[in-house]
């Protein structure tokens, strides 16, 4: 006699549509794996500055149960000319969850654009980016287990939380705070950007309020785009990085 357990496993059956849809993906992973660990092998064997001549963003595969969905080329370009623009080997830049940007600075530096000397950081939670120098493991639970030499040191930085949630936007904040110089710091040298969905806005607006963080009308784009809509944040303005008209929001809401 037939338990329910065997009639319930008798009914998930897949068309061969989606069995050969499925050998196909599962096929297409093992060749992805297969040519990372070949360029992370030949990356290995070069200096960590030559690596950004190796590997691009494209050769890490995103992982969306933890969250990652990389920036196109416009985003990425656009966020590390902002955080390089006036830098210089004493600048101390943090890169916070956004991998793609860190590695197209990487990219700057292999291609001789900036300085090889450029003092630049990723917190990641993802090891496959400690082949770069700089890379640093991050877990947003535990917001002050990083390097102690950290506290205070960093002039720039950028962040992108992996998770739309109070509890991660609020913990991440924690670790800006701790690692950035002074807030207060009137200097032109201390720039901060976070890039995260739009229904965060508020949180966001309150969590860096004191560093003069505004919404910007930059549009936000990712390589494989996405249902939910990005906003950027700064606490400065660029070329690229305009703030939000504040009194023409104002007008428009009130009709």
């Amino acid at each position: 006699m037939a338990t329910p357990h065997d009639t319930e496993n008798d009914d998930i059956q897949l068309s061969p549509e989606a069995l050969e849809a499925l050998k196909s993906f599962l096929t297409e992973k093992d060749e992805r794996q297969h040519r990372f660990e070949t360029l992370k092998k030949k990356a290995e064997e070069e200096d960590h500055v030559e690596r950004g001549k190796i590997l691009t963003i494209t050769d890490f595969e995103e992982d969306w149960q933890h969250s990652q969905f990389w920036y196109d080329h416009k985003t990425a370009q656009t966020y590390a000319e902002d955080l390089l623009e006036g830098a210089t080997d004493d600048t101390v830049i943090g890169i916070v969850s956004t991998p793609s940007v860190f590695i197209k600075i990487q990219e700057m530096k292999a291609s001789g654009q900036v300085s090889k000397n450029l003092q630049v950081y990723l917190l990641e939670f993802d090891h496959r980016f400690e082949l770069f120098e700089g890379f640093i493991h991050y877990d947003f639970k535990y917001p002050l287990r990083l390097p102690t030499w950290f506290k205070g040191k960093f002039d720039r930085v950028i962040l992108d939380p992996p998770f739309l949630s109070n509890d991660c936007q609020t913990k991440t904040a924690l670790t800006l705070r701790w690692m950035m110089k002074p807030w207060s710091t009137n200097s032109s040298n201390v720039r901060l950007i976070v890039c995260t969905g739009e229904r965060m806005q508020g949180l966001v607006e309150k969590l860096y309020r004191q560093a003069g963080v505004r919404t910007t009308t930059f549009d936000v784009q990712h390589m494989n785009g996405l249902s939910n809509k990005f906003l950027c944040y700064s606490s400065f303005e660029s070329k690229s990085l305009e703030w939000e008209n504040i009194d023409t929001l104002k007008r428009v809401g009130d009709y």
